[in-house]
């Protein structure tokens, strides 16, 4: 069944092996699943590990334009981290390759499976950031608030690197 085409913000991150080319690879996979347009993606942004000791990771955002429902989107989000060597073996541990759907148009889903928007994205530089950088206006539908506000909230303290990158 095809639903309507939505606007769809997701998470990309890395920090096993070469992230930066497997966040390429993977944003490209994603483009190849029908249903699925890759619109845009943010910079590479370098940031500290949360969880156990771990290398540093590289993030990102990308704005999508899906025809697919919430759950077959997350469905597709999880086949291509396996394909791209994903395992979960500890929660927040390494990996080499993490997506996690952000925001889907202006729907607000918490079911088993899935939170959407996602449940901890306000309180992580790491995502606002790059996430500001694309979609500054994106309208949070918890908290009524624009992600530029939500990244400005977050202070100083809590930056991350930007890289220099070409996209």
């Amino acid at each position: 069944m095809t639903h309507p085409v939505q606007p769809v913000a997701i998470a990309l991150g890395s920090n096993l092996g070469d992230s930066s080319g497997t966040l390429a690879k993977a944003l490209d996979a994603l483009a190849h699943i029908e249903g699925v347009t890759v619109q845009c993606r943010s910079s590479w942004y370098r940031s500290t590990a949360i969880g156990p000791v771990q290398p540093d990771y590289l993030n990102g955002c990308a704005l999508l334009q899906v025809s697919l429902a919430p759950e077959k989107l997350l469905d597709c989000l999880l086949e291509t981290e396996q394909r791209f060597g994903r395992q979960r073996a500890e929660r927040w541990g390494p990996r080499t390759l993490d997506l996690d759907l952000l925001f889907y148009a202006q729907l607000r889903l918490d079911t088993e499976r899935l939170q959407v928007p996602h449940p901890r994205l306000r309180e992580r530089a790491f995502v606002l950031q790059p996430l500001a950088e694309i979609a500054p206006d994106w309208v949070d539908p918890v908290s009524g608030s624009t992600v530029q506000d939500l990244a400005a909230l977050l202070g100083e303290e809590s930056l991350v690197e930007r890289l220099e990158d070409s996209h």
